[in-house]
């Protein structure tokens, strides 16, 4: 595969995402001209690594959801602050979708914004999370309600770095490659996998180009994370945000058919595409409490009119406010009697 560049057309704070094999050599060359020090922000069992030529350090984040919080952020302060990192240097976000969301809320707040380059090594994060500037942590009342718009001055994605993941991550990563595939319609299966990826970075890329703030069609790259967000609260992270869409996507699709907005054939093509072509899990735990489940989603970052969700319908995937319970409930029983 030859290397993609795919720009984000921010004007003046545009910068490049480049996807391809060995791409992490570019690494210096996308630096900031004024960066002396580096600090590079990992977990432990992130295995790649990077190399700059500047001076860095290497600063570790612990694993898993319940450190993507205000204490991280406050720890990842107090080592900038020992290293004497300045705004005039440069945060490395090395690893995946949590590692890039916490390095880059700690380059915003750090001295009111300190450039950051992500460095992506999993699939969620080549095609979702390290792209387009949303930053943020964790607190008990929902999920990623802490955080900032700040934009990277570049995106590595080095598809080396997927040799690195365990199967599960993958999975992870498939969830987020199927939402594409109702976003735009585009026939994803007919590519493979590196120029699926890349496409699937111009379609984000193009989205957060036109709507940066989110105030209007970057909302639409959260289809099936209302349910999604809710159910990764309610188990406690142990299901993966991959696996919570690729449900939520599901169940989008039930809830949009039980508002008469699609029919049942378009419902299949959902099952078709998550379940079927990316093995994906369809359907949560019989055991789930659907109270709790939707009183999460009220506290979705998109519902500012009552309970609000990204849907399919007769013009395209949209932001559908005012759902009522009614439908929500016709929807989990759909979802949980299918027999997918």
């Amino acid at each position: 595969m030859t290397v993609s560049r795919v720009n984000v057309d921010l004007g003046t704070r545009s910068y490049p995402v480049v996807v391809g094999h060995g791409v992490v050599g570019e690494i210096d060359s996308l630096l900031p001209k004024t960066a002396k020090r580096a600090v590079i922000v990992t977990q432990k069992e992130i295995g790649f690594v990077v190399k700059p030529k500047i001076d860095s350090t290497t600063v570790l984040i612990g694993n898993g959801e319940q450190h993507k919080n205000l204490q991280t952020i406050e720890m990842l302060s107090q080592k900038f602050a020992e290293i004497g990192l300045t705004r005039n240097d440069v945060v490395i976000g090395l690893g995946g979708g949590m590692v890039t969301d916490v390095a880059g809320f700690a380059a915003a707040s750090w001295h009111r914004g300190t450039p950051v380059l992500h460095v992506s090594t999993s699939l969620v994060g080549m095609v979702d999370a390290a792209i387009g500037g949303k930053t943020g942590v964790n607190i008990d009342q929902g999920k990623n309600l802490v955080g900032a718009f700040w934009q990277p001055c570049a995106v590595v994605c080095d598809l080396d770095a997927l040799k690195t993941l365990p199967e599960r991550e993958m999975r992870c990563g498939l969830g987020e490659v199927a939402k594409y595939h109702f976003l735009t319609g585009d026939d994803l299966l007919a590519l493979e996998m590196p120029q699926r990826i890349a496409r699937c970075v111009e379609i984000k890329a193009k989205i957060v180009a036109a709507d940066e703030r989110e105030s209007g069609g970057r909302a639409l790259l959260n289809y099936g994370h209302t349910l999604a967000h809710a159910l990764e609260r309610s188990s406690n992270f142990s299901l993966a945000h991959g696996e919570a869409v690729a449900v939520g996507m599901i169940y989008a699709a039930h809830l949009a058919h039980a508002m008469q907005r699609i029919s049942q054939a378009r419902v299949e093509e959902h099952y078709k595409v998550i379940g079927q072509t990316y093995g994906l899990k369809v359907k949560p735990d019989e055991r789930v409490n659907r109270k709790e489940l939707i009183e999460l989603m009220r506290h979705d970052k998109k519902a500012v009119s009552g309970l609000t969700f990204v849907l399919d319908g007769a013009s395209g995937i949209e932001v559908v406010s005012g759902v009522s319970e009614k439908h929500l409930e016709q929807a989990f029983d759909a979802m949980q009697l299918s027999e997918k």
